[in-house]
C-alpha cells in the first residue's frame, strides 16, 4: 500500500447473484469479492481486500450486503457510489459509502443478518420472477402453517442439521431473533434474521417448511427434525434463486438513516 493516510470504507452494495459464482473469491468462477477487488485495484493502484457482512452462494443475491477495504486513496467517502458504479458491470451496484474506524469490520461488528427467501407459489409460471423465486406449483402453501413452524426456531439452537457440507465453522450454534412468513398474491415471503447463518441454512430451512405449507409436514415435526443434529433427515435444498441477503445489522448506524436497509 502506498503511502498517505490510511482509510476503512464500508459499502453498502447490492447484487444480482445469478452469474456469480457467490460472494467469495474462487480460483476459478465470477465472483462478487473478485469483481470488486480487481475494480478496486486499478482505481486505487494497491492491493485490495474486501471482507462482507455475509458469504452468499452461487446465485444468491443481495439488496443490503455491506463490505469493507482500506485503502490510501484521497478520493472522499461520499464519492466511491459514483466511482464504482459507472465501472461496475450491471449486475452490481454501490448504494452507499461511509468511512469507519477500526476495529469496526463489516463481518466482525456485525450484529445480525437478514435473508428473504420468495416463492411464487402459482399454478402459470412468471417469466419476471424466473431467476428471483423459487417457482412452487404443486399446492396452495398455508402461510400460517409455516409461519407457527418458523416460530419454533427463535432462540439459540444447534442447528447442525441445517448445514450443508463444506463449513470452516467450528460448531452450529446459531441465535434466531426474527421468523416472518406472510403471502402477496400469489408471493411467498420467508424472512429470517439471526446472528450468523450456518452453510445453506436458509435454503435448507426453507425446503423443509414448503412441506408443512403443502401439509405434508406438521410444523412439530419440522422443529423436530431441525433440532435433530441429524442432516441426513433434511433432503431438499431450495433453489438459491429465491434467496437475498437484505440487511445486515451493527450497533450503531454505519450509512445514513434514509437508507432503512442497515437500520
Amino acid at each position: 500500500m502506498t503511502e498517505g493516510k490510511r482509510q476503512r470504507i464500508a459499502l453498502l452494495i447490492q447484487y444480482w447473484g445469478t452469474h456469480f459464482y457467490g460472494f467469495q473469491r474462487q480460483a476459478k468462477g465470477r465472483t462478487v469479492q473478485g469483481t470488486l477487488e480487481d475494480l478496486l485495484e486499478k482505481i486505487v493502484r494497491h492491493p485490495v481486500t474486501i471482507y462482507g457482512a455475509g458469504r452468499t452462494d452461487t446465485g444468491v443475491h443481495a439488496g443490503g450486503q455491506v463490505v469493507h477495504f482500506e485503502t490510501t486513496s484521497p478520493i472522499p467517502p461520499e464519492h466511491w457510489p459514483i466511482v464504482l458504479n459507472g465501472r461496475l458491470p450491471s449486475d452490481i451496484l454501490v448504494r452507499q459509502a461511509a468511512c469507519m474506524e477500526p476495529p469496526w469490520h463489516a463481518r466482525f461488528s456485525a450484529t445480525w443478518r437478514e435473508y428473504l427467501y420468495t416463492i411464487h407459489n402459482s399454478i402459470q409460471p412468471d417469466l419476471f420472477w424466473r431467476d428471483r423465486s423459487w417457482f412452487y406449483y404443486k399446492s396452495w402453501l398455508e402461510v400460517a402453517w409455516m409461519q407457527q413452524a418458523l416460530k419454533g426456531l427463535l432462540g439459540n439452537h444447534d442447528l447442525s442439521a441445517l448445514q450443508l457440507a463444506g463449513s470452516d465453522r467450528i460448531h452450529s450454534l446459531v441465535r434466531v431473533d426474527r421468523v416472518h412468513c406472510h403471502r402477496e398474491g400469489d408471493l411467498v415471503y420467508i424472512r429470517v434474521r439471526a446472528l450468523s447463518f450456518l452453510y445453506g441454512m436458509m435454503r435448507l430451512l426453507v425446503g423443509l417448511v414448503v412441506p408443512v405449507g403443502a401439509g405434508l409436514l406438521s410444523p412439530e415435526e419440522f422443529i423436530r427434525t431441525c433440532l435433530s443434529k441429524e442432516r441426513e433427515k433434511v433432503y431438499r435444498l431450495a433453489p438459491p434463486a429465491g434467496l437475498s441477503l437484505v440487511a445486515v445489522g451493527y450497533p450503531q448506524p454505519v450509512f445514513p438513516p434514509a437508507d432503512a436497509s442497515t437500520s
